[in-house]
């Protein structure tokens, strides 16, 4: 080995990788954007917020935009300067060490695995509902969830530019269906007139403490908006690349989250909104009063969302896995690629499995795998305890920030101290907000879940610094394109 070379030069030589270059600007956008969802994440989520935040949920949408862009931040500038597939892993690893990064690979699987499954009850049980409403048969959700987890799959296979393509056919007939909606609601005139009284805090019925709660519910639309640091070994120019695309992908779905709400907000008038629960379809009734010939597009963009949701963060889990596998942080074998399509070919069966187990487990346990109910208490009970998992690592890569950059050149107190140590302290008080929000079972006792299951990669940490060093040492090695480009 010569003096000039690293280790991460010889795992790159000596491991085949995924295919480089593969992906534009424009694929890193649909990455993110379409993992936040903005069609399933406009018509299933806001009511959630609206029975604390009422008729200032866009406000709370708002709100919840800047904090989104504040954390966002970090994530963008330890992009630049470390571009990879293994995402946070490498991230945190770089900053914080081996150990950060082996304990945040535990908690990423979490937050990235539980999406697949939970995609899987969500289609499942909302197409059952709709097939018993519209044709009077009922197909058990687990066998319409099959069809989409049966896609995701093949599409893993063919390599990131089928899924992208797919994901950005997907992205656009969903948005193109809430932007419609949304306009006719507004051109006419909603329910009372129109109004920019739902962006004013002061139109929350239950004032600022209704507001923080809403904002708790809010935050979920929001979770998956750095999808595209998956694609650090694929895409075009990573270093500048990631970072436009994160950024680009929450301003736009932001938007399209803030004028969908206003819509909303207007259409149903205040004491509409303000009545709303989490089991309530209020755009079905929507495009009744205003669309009737929208209803079958409704139901096609939300499912769409949804299968949108589920290959992309399939992707980004399936990447993780394969760089802590070439790693050898994990079993070898998931750091495989298939020699023909330059796939993670071992890491998509893998996950593949993991999706199918955990929907037919947890289905079975949340309401049976017939009863619509266990499919959306999948949904609702994985959204939950992925949540508890992706925030603390939200705080974790902008502490990464501060720590990685301070001995740097080109620091800046603002981009690299101000910004991360609020999104930081934010995340925390958000995880700590959802958590005192859900009180009820099962979702007091997720927290101690993830909890648990943190100890356990902690502990996987600690036996692998005693037994095997030198993986350890190899973590966050394999990097995208090596040092940052100026």
């Amino acid at each position: 080995m010569s003096k000039t070379e690293t280790s991460s030069d010889v795992v790159k030589s000596s491991v085949p990788g995924l295919r480089r270059n593969s992906v534009g600007l424009g694929g890193t956008v649909i990455m993110s954007a379409a993992i936040m969802g903005p069609a399933v994440s406009t018509f299933f989520n806001p009511q959630f917020s609206t029975p604390f935040s009422g008729y200032a949920t866009p406000f709370v949408y708002l709100a919840t935009l800047v904090v989104t862009l504040i954390v966002a931040n970090g994530v963008m500038e330890m992009a630049r300067v470390a571009p990879s597939s293994g995402s946070f892993y490498t991230y945190i690893t770089r900053a914080l060490g081996p150990r950060a990064g082996f304990t945040t690979g535990g908690l990423m699987f979490v937050a990235y695995a539980l999406l697949g499954p939970a995609e899987v009850g969500l289609i499942g049980s909302y197409l059952q509902v709709t097939f018993q409403q519209e044709f009077g048969i009922d197909i058990p959700w687990i066998w319409i969830g099959l069809v989409p987890w049966v896609f995701m799959t093949i599409l893993a296979f063919e390599g990131i530019r089928s899924s992208l393509k797919a994901a950005t056919a997907l992205f656009f007939a969903e948005i193109v269906v809430v932007i419609i909606l949304s306009v006719i609601i507004v051109s006419h005139g909603g329910a009372h007139g129109l109004s920019a009284e739902p962006f004013s805090p002061t139109a929350s019925p239950q004032g600022m403490g209704g507001l923080v709660t809403g904002f708790v519910f809010a935050a979920l639309s929001f979770v998956g908006f750095e999808g595209a640091t998956a694609l650090g070994d694929e895409a075009k120019s990573p270093h500048r690349t990631i970072p436009r695309g994160i950024l680009l992908s929450t301003l736009l779905v932001g938007a399209i989250y803030l004028f969908g709400t206003w819509a909303l907000a207007v259409g149903l008038g205040r004491d509409g909104m303000n009545n709303l629960v989490g089991t309530d379809t209020p755009w079905n009734d929507l495009a009744a009063t205003y669309a009737p010939w929208m209803k079958w597009l409704l139901i096609l963009a939300a499912v769409s969302s949804m299968f949108a949701v589920m290959i992309n963060s399939n992707n980004g889990i399936v990447r993780i896995v394969h760089t802590m596998g070439r790693e050898e942080l994990l079993p070898r074998a998931l750091g495989k690629i298939n020699a023909k399509r330059q796939t993670p070919g071992v890491a998509v069966i893998w996950q593949a499995l993991f999706v199918l187990v955990a929907a037919l487990i947890i289905g079975t346990l949340s309401g049976g795998l017939a009863d619509p109910l266990g499919g959306s208490n999948l949904y609702g009970y994985l959204g939950f305890a992925l949540t508890c998992a992706i925030l603390p690592i939200y705080a974790l890569a902008n502490w990464a920030t501060i720590v990685y950059f301070r001995k740097r050149p080109d620091f800046n107190w603002f981009r690299h101290m101000v910004l991360p140590m609020c999104g930081g302290l934010l995340m925390i008080a958000l995880l700590v907000g959802q958590i005192i929000v859900n009180q009820s079972p099962p979702f007091n006792w997720m927290p101690w879940v993830i909890l648990a299951w943190l100890t356990i990669v902690i502990l996987g940490a600690v036996w692998l610094r005693h037994n095997r060093p030198e993986a350890l040492t190899r973590a966050g090695s394999i990097m995208a394109t090596g040092e940052v480009e100026e």
